[in-house]
């Protein structure tokens, strides 16, 4: 199941901004990820260190099996040139080399197979342990991040592994023993002319040296953050394409678009012209043509110089060919070893995200009486002295202190950017204060399993999150052991039921398939998932924001009469619609500057008086553009 989140608007990166610009690369930047690539990759390999290393011993086998053949049809190429040829050893050379080759590409389809049967259940393996890790790591680390985001971390890195696991080491394995196995034979049979053919594999040496050097690097780098920024301004570019058209500003939208485009064919081309020359000459260095050439050459100089027989210039012209092949091989697969290796980086630092710390489960009752609240109301929530940020330099709420009484609404207030929602936020946990402590019923929430503070606290944002599934299975996730009558009390409760039933297969219908949702009512299904939870606390942001005129005040009825013996908590943008609220607490730029009822803080002339003004002549801007 995936999630169904709205994408946020994308942002140009700043190293692909900076990439545009002939700066040099940070060097010291480009070695310390290469650094930490390296340090992934290990880790990232560690588990199944062991089964790759006996396939990488098979592989091994293989390669000399593959190169045993060509010597054994050298050895029957020399028995024919003999006076006395001895047929019947020519022929046992030969069924020989049919044989090994027989044996090798067993050997190696036995090696393949292994490997990837680990790299199969590896991949299992990782996704749960990455899927166990996210039900770990604050519920903030999702605001911050799209389903595409997650859904990369758990399918689109882990398969980008499957080059490292199943195929790297084999690959370097083969393209390593290939070659050595060959030039210490060939050295046996002429060491002048093994020299000469060192000369090929050495211009590849230096061509792939060059290629993968820290400059190159970072233009690769600045190439994958420009192909990031290309599919963000795609995404707004298709999304928007409606609003911009309609605003007449199609022109600019795409004009952003082709930017963007510009800005990855840019990074493309210092990406890439660099290297076409070096690769052209590093690809003609090992192409059978020019080792043959330098073998004809240097074999014609040594049988004129009588330092050779004209036999011994065969094994270098049969073997010797082959020479490159395997290393060009690995050349082609660099590719897919930074992509395994940017992958490994990514699950890495996902799995040195700081999780939560969780406490483990115990009774409300003996949880009160150790921390000496058994006295307090067990719906009671306090933020004492609660400070938090998003980063160490930028505080967001400074020193908030309140309590929310069970069996009351409190409306939190304020302009945009005071921390409304980011403190709606603390009290479910989805980030820990970064001073001071909330607590429940006298228990600080970092006392609580996870399991019991959602059980405890339920919560409603105006990011509506709905699982592709059908209906139901999104009001079971608050309560799986629900049957239909609670399930049809809390939709009716939420004014949801009736446009369940409208839908194709009614509570059966599958979101994104069959039933399709507007905001409102994706927001009220929200709502009946909650209520369904019977949680004591509450916490709802604006929950009514996307409701329908018609049914708006239906669910603050339905929410009225839910609270009885519950906190509820609510954070309102339209002023209008918590005037009746037990009490209004007042934030401006983090910090609590006024609290008490509608009328008493309407009638003190402060903030909040304002923006009831403010409140008013929106609303009757409102009513004068309906008549």
């Amino acid at each position: 199941m995936t999630v169904e989140v709205a994408s946020p608007q994308a942002t140009e990166p700043e190293a692909g901004a900076a990439a545009t610009a002939d700066a040099q690369p940070d060097k010291a930047a480009v070695k310390a990820r290469k650094q930490r690539e390296a340090q992934a990759r290990k880790e990232i390999l560690a588990p199944v260190n062991g089964p790759l290393s006996l396939a990488s011993l098979i592989v091994a086998i293989a390669s000399i099996c593959a190169v045993v053949p060509f010597l054994l049809i050298v050895s029957a190429a020399r028995e024919l040139l003999n006076d006395s040829v001895d047929t019947d050893r020519v022929w046992r050379l030969l069924l020989i080399a049919v044989i090994v080759l027989a044996v090798r590409a067993l050997l190696q389809a036995a090696a393949l197979t292994w490997s990837h049967t680990v790299d199969a259940g590896y991949q299992l393996t990782l996704r749960r342990l990455l899927a166990d890790k996210l039900t770990r790591v604050p519920l903030g680390w999702f605001g911050e991040r799209t389903s595409s985001d997650v859904k990369k971390y758990l399918h689109d890195d882990v398969d980008a592994l499957h080059y490292l696991v199943a195929h790297a080491r084999l690959d370097f394995v083969g393209g390593v023993t290939i070659p050595l196995v060959t030039l210490v034979y060939l050295f046996t049979v002429d060491w002048r002319l093994a020299l000469v053919l060192l000369v090929p594999l050495v211009i590849y040496a230096v061509c792939m040296r060059t290629m993968m050097d820290e400059a190159g690097r970072a233009r690769i780098l600045a190439y994958n953050e420009s192909e990031q920024r290309t599919r963000e301004a795609t995404v707004e570019f298709v999304d928007g394409i409606q609003v911009v058209r309609a605003f007449g500003r199609a022109g600019k939208a795409h004009r952003e678009f082709q930017d963007a485009v510009d800005h990855q064919t840019e990074s493309l081309r210092r990406f890439k012209m660099p290297y076409i020359t070096v690769q052209s000459v590093s690809d003609a260095a090992l192409s059978p043509v020019f080792v043959m050439l330098l073998v004809v050459l240097a074999g014609l100089i040594g049988v004129g110089a009588d330092w050779i027989a004209p036999i011994d210039v065969l094994p270098f012209l049969l073997v010797g060919l082959g020479l490159g092949s395997s290393l060009m091989g690995l050349g082609y697969a660099g590719q897919a070893l930074r992509t395994a290796g940017d992958a490994a980086l990514r699950l890495a630092e996902l799995m040195q995200t700081p999780e939560l710390p969780t406490a483990a489960p115990t009774s409300d009752a003996t949880a009160a009486v150790e921390s000496g609240a058994a006295d307090v109301a067990a719906g009671l929530v306090r933020f004492e002295g609660v400070s938090f940020g998003y980063r160490a330099d930028h505080a967001v709420l400074r020193g908030v202190d309140l309590e929310l009484a069970p069996g009351t609404i409190t409306a939190l207030v304020g302009p945009s950017g005071s921390g409304k929602s980011t403190l709606a936020k603390l009290l479910p946990r989805f980030y820990d204060v970064n001073a001071g402590r909330i607590t429940i019923g006298g228990r600080d929430i970092r006392d609580f399993a996870t399991s019991e503070l959602y059980r405890t606290v339920g919560f409603v944002f105006q990011d509506v999150r709905l699982i592709r599934g059908s209906v139901r299975e999104n009001l079971l996730l608050a309560r799986p052991d629900a049957d239909d009558a609670a399930l049809e009390r809390a939709a009716r409760a939420a004014q949801i039921h009736d446009r369940i039933l409208a839908l194709p297969r009614g509570y059966d219908s599958e979101i994104g398939v069959d039933a399709t949702l507007s905001g409102g009512e994706a927001q009220r299904l929200s709502i009946a998932r909650t209520l369904l939870a019977d949680t004591p606390v509450l916490v709802l942001d604006e929950a009514t924001a996307f409701a329908d005129p018609e049914s708006e005040a239906a669910v603050q009825d339905a929410l009225a009469a839910l609270v009885a013996g519950r906190t509820v908590l609510v954070i309102a943008h339209r002023l209008h619609t918590i005037v009746g609220v037990d009490r209004i607490l007042v934030l401006e730029n983090g910090v609590l500057v006024e609290q008490g009822d509608h009328e008493t803080l309407r009638a003190a002339g402060g903030l909040y008086r304002r923006l009831w003004d403010i409140n008013e002549d929106a609303l009757n801007v409102v009513l004068e553009g309906t008549r």
